[in-house]
């Protein structure tokens, strides 16, 4: 028998809240609602981030996944926002989804670790986010 963590528990809890929500719901607002319940820390990087990749990808439809700021084409979700303090980590994660057009070769970074938030850091957050659309 698989046992899940208090944090993987709650990530379930947050999925399926968010799956009963329905089709009508206004889901940038609920995201932005998740958002401003984060700790200082993450909170400042996933309302950052949210700009950035709303900028580079105003088609993108911001949504929650397992209760992480999410972007999604075509019903499908292509990148989010893991916040450190969701699972205890020592820094948030900005990832992709097998969604995401960021194919490389045979082998490919999907997840990134995002610190802080930064000119530099962001250019490049667009630069993927772009491609990942493209």
């Amino acid at each position: 028998m698989t046992k899940f963590s208090d944090a993987e528990r709650n990530a379930l809890k947050d999925r399926s809240k968010e799956l009963r929500s329905g089709k009508n719901a206004d889901t940038e607002a609920e995201l932005l609602a998740k958002i401003s319940t984060m700790p200082d820390a993450d909170r400042a990087i996933a309302e950052r981030l949210h700009e950035v990749v709303v900028a580079a990808a105003g088609e993108l439809v911001p949504k929650l996944w397992y209760g992480m700021p999410a972007y999604y084409r075509n019903g499908k979700m292509v990148c989010f926002f893991q916040p450190a303090s969701k699972f205890k980590a020592r820094y948030g994660m900005f990832g992709f989804s097998d969604a995401a057009n960021l194919d490389d070769g045979a082998m490919w970074p999907a997840y990134y670790a995002v610190a802080a938030l930064d000119a530099d850091v962001e250019a490049r957050i667009t630069m993927l986010v772009k491609q990942a659309i493209s």
